[in-house]
């Protein structure tokens, strides 16, 4: 979807990579439908919204899904920057995230508490189990101020991940399939001993903005910390709150055929 939609450039440093985002012209009409189902899918299981749309009609499924889908731009924007960053962290940096965290929510606009996206990659014949810490931030206007948060969030309990944040993604995973609960047995393994190397928990920064380019953000990626790999992006949407509000409003029109 990324590729499609937008030019991406990648400077590295060693383990580092800083990742700037821009839309292509015309991306975003080319990928607004996939885009929506994205966004769907992070709030209901697709096939349980075609279950309601052979049981209720269109119109009866999509005010259920709208029920899901939060009204508020802070709401929205925080939701959305979660959502891409768990998407791209699946296409660009080679992990998954096994757990949308959206369809847990308690209230359509209230925040998730903990880390904002986790990434998993397992491999037995690599070592075993390999995590990814990431913060998302969506600003209109992102500064200095809210990447410093973003970065004192990721070395929060000594750059591991949350634990609470954790165990929420290896007690989903418990509930899964043969695979999905060896994987969660192995995370909650890692909360009990702490036994993954510094190097084996990557970090990943996202940020959403309407401006750009940010020199704070720069100056983040070039003062990461040694010993794991670091992945500071930032996605630029120049018409930042009309984006949000077609991709919500897209994500709820279920249509009628």
């Amino acid at each position: 979807m990324f590729d499609q939609w937008c030019e991406t450039t990648v400077q590295e440093n060693g383990q580092k990579q800083y990742i700037t985002i821009v839309e292509k012209a015309g991306g975003r009409a080319a990928i607004i439908d996939e885009l929506a189902e994205t966004v769907r899918s992070h709030y209901d299981d697709l096939e349980r919204i075609a279950d309601d749309v052979e049981e209720l009609g269109y119109e009866g499924a999509a005010a259920i899904l709208k029920e899901l889908l939060p009204t508020g731009i802070r709401a929205r924007a925080g939701d959305l920057g979660e959502i891409l960053a768990s998407e791209l962290t699946v296409e660009r940096l080679e992990f998954e995230v096994p757990v949308r965290r959206m369809r847990f929510k308690d209230g359509r606009e209230v925040p998730m508490r903990g880390d904002d996206f986790i990434g998993v990659n397992y491999a037995a014949d690599d070592g075993g189990l390999w995590l990814l810490k990431g913060e998302s931030k969506s600003r209109r206007t992102l500064g200095g101020a809210t990447i410093s948060e973003a970065r004192a969030a990721l070395r929060r309990d000594d750059g591991r991940c949350t634990p609470s944040s954790l165990l929420f993604v290896a007690n989903r995973l418990l509930e899964g399939d043969e695979n999905q609960a060896d994987l969660g047995r192995r995370i909650r393994n890692e909360v009990g001993r702490k036994a993954l190397a510094r190097n084996r928990i990557d970090h990943a920064l996202f940020t959403m903005s309407g401006n750009g380019p940010i020199a704070a953000l720069l100056a983040d990626y070039n003062a990461a910390e040694a010993g794991r790999s670091h992945a500071v992006i930032n996605l630029h949407i120049a018409d930042y709150d009309d984006f949000i509000s077609e991709v919500f409003e897209a994500a709820g029109d279920l249509g009628d055929a």
